[in-house]
């Protein structure tokens, strides 16, 4: 809660092999903010009208993952999207949702691909933002798991 545009950063992210296919300017763009935010990976993105944006993250197994996302222009404000582990399998596929978070554990190492699609719609582009965190969310304060604060009894 209380995360999105401009929000809190989560830790993990794209470093060590999230990619994507995207147009020269766009990556550059994108690589600029990830070695920015080295620290967590938050990504605001333009996803034309019937088109199809998908990332990828190599994990290794037992890891925890969790894909959030929210659109924040365009049309309805909608979009679909899926999540397919190495094998091809599909994990998470929800279709014309506004947000959603999808908490996973990795089961089998490799490459993970999730992927936000704007196919069905003919003339509205939308504004996709999304936040992939790999591994728990560090604490708010450092050694907080040590004491018992207002913010742990409540």
């Amino acid at each position: 809660a209380g995360r999105g545009p401009g929000g809190a950063g989560m830790q993990g992210g794209m470093r060590g092999g999230m990619r994507s296919r995207m147009g020269p300017g766009v990556r550059i763009v994108v690589l600029l903010l990830w070695a920015l935010r080295a620290a967590g990976t938050e990504l605001t993105f333009e996803l034309p009208d019937s088109a199809r944006q998908c990332f990828h993250q190599e994990l290794e197994r037992g890891t925890k993952f969790t894909l959030d996302y929210q659109v924040i222009t365009g049309g309805h404000y909608d979009v679909d999207c899926s999540v397919e582990d190495p094998n091809g399998r599909t994990l998470y596929k929800e279709t014309k949702k506004q947000y959603d978070s999808f908490p996973h554990h990795a089961e089998v190492p490799g490459v993970y691909t999730f992927c936000f699609s704007n196919e069905f719609s003919t003339f509205s582009h939308k504004t996709v933002y999304f936040d992939f965190q790999v591994g728990d969310e560090p604490p708010i304060l450092p050694d907080m798991g040590n004491r018992v604060t207002a913010l742990t009894q409540v």
